[in-house]
């Protein structure tokens, strides 16, 4: 779903006070369905390609890696309830930099966006470029691996392209994302298709109690909670309506009924598509796999397999319009280091929502939850966090100490207010440079003041 086609903004508002000038506003224009297609089209993507390994291999066993889809889901409905009393008591297109702007100050809010420019959004797009390589190149390489430093090149290349097309072409750019969602949508109904008629036909040994709890490792609490890192994977985007809400029509009932909507929808073919999985494959095959989607195809297509990876290759592709992150080209690393930071604001923002309750009781609040769902929510983002940072230490601190690296760039950029004039001018040199690079400096206006003065003369 692309976001270009729903913030458009209105040409002319007229101004209550004056007839003079008219302003600027956001334009209501997004009902019930498109909010639904916004929330069901930024979660489905490459996640429930890439994740499914490894919710499954820190799971444990078939049937937690299920329980693991199922209850990431009802977290994902919880914490969307929680942003969406934010949504309307905070009325302002942003998201969470908003609202953690709002309640706990400047420096909460631009580490906030610190963390989600150098880290959030370049390793989601590392991930998505990496998993089109992966099932790009998968098919050319059937009895092994394909090489590191192809899926590097293929995944850098991706990445460049996609760039350029954004940067060349908006139209360009929602075409190709509306084209290649086609094969996200074709990619994900074969997969449930075929496990239905798998099922039909009686190969559901996995799906059997005895057998789907049957670990094949011990079952560890520290790789449970990097299970569920791994499933938020795939339920990232739920929050993108929050972004747009000033152009919501009816905000107040429509934002809520898109959540009860789409999260249990997305839910649903998420357990399917993995209930599918494993109609066709052990679990040891599952982790053999390095596309799981393409394996599942080769065992059930026959000669039509081919259509699976071109499919996820399509539906990954489509997602990428990011630039690639310098790291280690391990998915499931980066999964986990992406998914760490951001939970940790994730219950920032949600721990901001019971600040701003007992801060301000009498605060207009259109949507008003029950208090126990944000609970809900940070107790178990408390266990996730605490347990995630004890089996991955490295990879979670260096998310953590890369976000305090933004500290003393608050402090010498927005807090310290006297700079000296050398500063202050090399800091606006360096600004108007990267607006004109990047082609966004703010149009010119007319002299409002010599008009108004010529008005008055007339």
């Amino acid at each position: 779903m692309s976001s270009s086609g729903a913030r458009r903004r209105a040409a002319s508002v007229p101004d209550s006070d004056t007839d003079r000038e008219p302003a600027v506003a956001l334009k209501k224009e997004i009902g019930l369905l498109s909010a639904c297609g916004i929330i069901v089209g930024n979660i489905i993507g490459s996640g429930i390609f890439v994740s499914p390994k490894g919710v499954l291999e820190n799971a444990s066993s078939v049937g937690l890696a299920l329980i693991v889809w199922i209850l990431t889901g009802v977290i994902t409905a919880i914490s969307a309830l929680c942003y969406a009393e934010l949504g309307v008591t905070i009325p302002k297109s942003g998201g969470d930099y908003s609202y953690v702007k709002d309640i706990f100050g400047g420096l909460a809010g631009f580490l906030r966006l610190w963390i989600a420019v150098l880290v959030i959004y370049p390793t989601n797009q590392a991930v998505i470029a990496l998993t089109f390589a992966n099932y790009a190149l998968q098919p050319l390489f059937p009895s092994c691996f394909p090489p590191e430093r192809a899926l590097g090149l293929l995944a850098a290349v991706c990445l460049l392209l996609l760039t350029w097309i954004n940067c060349f072409s908006v139209r360009w750019a929602t075409r190709v994302q509306d084209v290649f969602t086609t094969g996200k949508l074709l990619a994900l109904c074969l997969i449930i298709i075929m496990g239905i008629v798998q099922i039909c036909k009686g190969h559901f040994y996995w799906l059997e109690p005895e057998h789907a709890f049957q670990p094949f490792q011990p079952y560890d609490m520290g790789r449970i909670a990097l299970a569920f890192l791994q499933g938020s994977f795939a339920y990232a985007g739920w929050n993108f309506l929050n972004y747009v809400t000033e152009e919501l029509i009816d905000p107040y009932r429509n934002l809520p009924r898109a959540i009860f909507i789409s999260v249990p929808l997305v839910t649903f073919v998420y357990v399917f598509a993995n209930i599918a999985y494993v109609t066709a494959m052990s679990p040891q095959e599952l982790l053999a796999s390095n596309a799981v989607a393409v394996t599942f195809g080769e065992k059930l297509l026959g000669v039509m397999s081919w259509i699976m990876p071109i499919s996820v290759a399509l539906s990954t592709f489509g997602g990428v319009n990011g630039s690639l992150f310098t790291s280690s080209s391990d998915i499931y690393t980066l999964i986990n280091y992406v998914g760490f930071i951001n939970y940790l604001f994730y219950g920032v923002t949600v721990a901001g929502q019971i600040v701003l309750r007992i801060r301000e009781p009498d605060i207009h609040r259109p949507i008003k939850v029950s208090l126990a769902w944000p609970v809900i929510f940070l107790i178990f983002w408390a266990f996730l966090l605490i347990f995630s940072l004890y089996s991955e230490p490295l990879v979670c601190g260096i998310g953590l100490a890369i976000m305090l690296s933004g500290v003393p760039v608050y402090i010498c950029g927005v807090y310290w207010e006297n700079k000296p004039k050398s500063f202050s001018s090399f800091v606006a040199k360096v600004t108007h440079l990267g607006q004109k690079l990047c082609v966004v400096v703010y149009p010119a206006e007319e002299d409002r003041d010599g008009n108004e003065d010529k008005e008055e003369a007339g």
